[in-house]
């Protein structure tokens, strides 16, 4: 037949996890979730990033197709040259291409043309150079302004 137990005999051992061990585990969860957001919204931010720089990168590309386009032929019956600084505003003022939701409004770039003659013997040579100025917001209401250039050498009739 089974005793009870009595008052005085000790109470078998109970493994539990003490209050130190337990704010400790808390603490390091909180760490180990704060590094993960912290991770996928500077990724966010760097993809955001990238997709304005490739936009900035297209637009500039741009405005060297267009003075590519330019006609320019020294040898014609009347000397044709439209491929000058001239014929090109100091500075345009274009949207990147990137997709807008929520806040982010639009963003503007503003292109830049330095046409310049490299060589004239023995064939004319023209050097190209277009740079794209825009701004990405680095958080907190403040931004950044980042500059893209592109240059090229263009010969007549090219």
């Amino acid at each position: 037949m089974k005793t009870r137990l009595q008052h005085n005999q000790p109470r078998p051992r109970v493994r539990a996890f003490t209050l130190v061990e337990v704010v400790l585990a808390l603490a390091l969860a909180v760490l180990l979730i704060a590094g993960i957001s912290m991770g996928f919204i500077q990724s966010a931010r760097q993809a955001e990033w990238s997709a304005y720089n490739f936009a900035a990168q297209s637009l500039a590309l741009q405005g060297i197709e267009q003075a590519r386009a330019a006609n320019w032929d020294p040898q014609a019956a009347t000397p044709i040259d439209n491929c000058t600084s001239n014929n090109f505003p100091v500075v345009t003022t274009n949207k990147l291409d990137v997709p807008t939701s929520g806040t982010n409004g639009v963003t503007y770039a503003t292109n830049t043309w330095t046409i310049t003659m490299v060589a004239t013997n023995p064939y004319p040579l023209k050097m190209i150079q277009v740079d794209t100025t825009w701004r990405f917001r680095t958080g907190r209401g403040t931004s950044r302004v980042y500059t893209n250039t592109v240059a090229t050498l263009r010969a007549p009739n090219q």
